[in-house]
């Protein structure tokens, strides 16, 4: 029984030890900064001081979308491609992002002129080359009923399709711009 309580001893040692160098390294300004918060949804621009450093995951220098795989971030997926899925799909929130999988999936999004319909898209990068077949868009949209319940709705095919070529069109003048024709 000793041996049992020599180690929880050291146990509990050992965690305040860590809970204290991680309390220290905190400092007195631990506040979220709330200031920022929501920004990528109300301007459809990223905030440039972000965890992976100015630009983001693909950075802010030239090096960044070469090839167009992506530079020192090291994105699974082709750059250009996730890059302008995410800045075609700006105004709508994010409900996650994941760049090493090529998946970005929005939450519900309402328009304001139109609060009783909403919508969400799924965003597949299928590939890391700049090509038409390496984007699979899946979108549903949903109407408020009369008792107040969303209703699934049935969109018509040619609404992915034109998110689709909008996200290839901004791809590819990302592309022009970063590498010219």
């Amino acid at each position: 029984m000793t041996r049992h309580r020599i180690f929880v001893s050291a146990g509990a040692c050992f965690l305040a030890l860590l809970l204290t160098a991680c309390e220290s390294d905190l400092g007195a300004d631990s506040t979220f900064p709330t200031s920022r918060r929501g920004q990528v949804y109300q301007t459809g621009n990223a905030p440039t001081d972000t965890i992976f450093g100015s630009g983001g995951i693909l950075g802010g220098d030239d090096k960044s979308l070469q090839d167009g795989v992506g530079g020192g971030g090291g994105l699974g997926v082709n750059a250009y491609l996730w890059r302008a899925s995410l800045d075609t799909l700006s105004f709508m929130p994010l409900s996650s992002a994941d760049p090493f999988g090529g998946v970005i999936i929005t939450d519900w999004y309402t328009s304001p002129d139109s609060p009783s319909e909403r919508f969400k898209v799924t965003v597949y990068i299928l590939d890391r080359r700049l090509r038409a077949d390496g984007l699979r868009v899946t979108a549903f949209k949903q109407n408020l009923d009369v008792s107040n319940q969303w209703v699934p709705v049935t969109l018509s095919p040619t609404v992915t399709t034109d998110i689709e070529n909008a996200i290839l069109a901004k791809a590819r003048d990302l592309r022009i711009a970063r590498e010219g024709e």
